[in-house]
């Protein structure tokens, strides 16, 4: 009985060692199979952050990055003289500058209608109120916080200034107020000055200035004044 089990305990083990001995032949096989694909990955892992290392390393200038290629040492540069942006040639001077031979001017550049109006109204609340208030006094919400406060349109100096004032102030700045050239259009900074100039005359105005024809609803109540333009409108 004990020989039997111990010529089957070297069968179990002559087995086991024919067993270990065939995965030692197939180890091989597979350790280089391993170690090739981790090869490969690793391959394609340098190439592909090579590949990207070279696009986010561009030769490239940041903006306003001094450069050691141009004699200024700026690597932004300055329009070719006598170049002329698309939209910004113009003929007119008086329109461009607001001056006439060097000179602030009076006037408009082009007519001033109802619509222009209404357009410096919009304009002048996003870029001007903030300051100087809505109605042109001076007293705007920055000034309230502890800005420096603008002059009032309403004073006698700034009434009597000419339109070619106001729009060289918004297009060069003056004192604490920065420029706006190159955030205003040229023809929305004219309509700005058309509503400062409504905006004086509301803030200032007289009997006189009132036209005939509706100078009889001044002293109405302010229900019949609203309701008389609608009546004639449906006459």
């Amino acid at each position: 009985m004990f020989r039997g089990d111990d010529r089957a305990l070297r069968a179990r083990n002559e087995e086991r060692r024919t067993q270990n001995a065939e995965c030692r032949k197939r180890s091989p096989r597979r350790h280089s199979s391993f170690f090739i694909l981790r090869s490969a990955f690793f391959i394609l892992l340098f190439v592909m952050a090579g590949c990207r290392q070279k696009m986010s390393n561009q030769p490239k200038y940041d903006p306003l990055e001094a450069s050691d290629f141009f004699a200024d040492g700026m690597s932004a540069r300055p329009r070719v003289p006598g170049t002329i942006a698309r939209g910004e040639l113009s003929n007119d001077p008086f329109l461009d500058t607001g001056k006439i031979n060097g000179v602030e001017a009076d006037g408009f550049p082009f007519p001033v209608t109802r619509a222009v109006v209404d357009r410096g109204e919009q304009r002048f609340n996003i870029y001007c109120s903030e300051c100087h208030g809505r109605v042109g006094d001076g007293n705007g919400m920055i000034p309230s916080r502890g800005y420096r406060h603008p002059p009032s349109f309403h004073t006698a100096s700034l009434r009597a200034a000419n339109t070619g004032h106001f729009f060289d102030v918004m297009t060069s700045g003056f004192g604490a107020m920065p420029p706006y050239g190159t955030m205003i259009p040229t023809r929305d900074r004219w309509a700005i000055v058309a509503y400062i100039r409504a905006l004086q005359l509301s803030q200032n105005a007289t009997v006189a200035d009132v036209p005939p024809a509706q100078r009889a609803n001044l002293d109405a109540p302010a229900e019949d004044a609203a309701a008389s333009p609608a009546a004639e409108a449906t006459h």
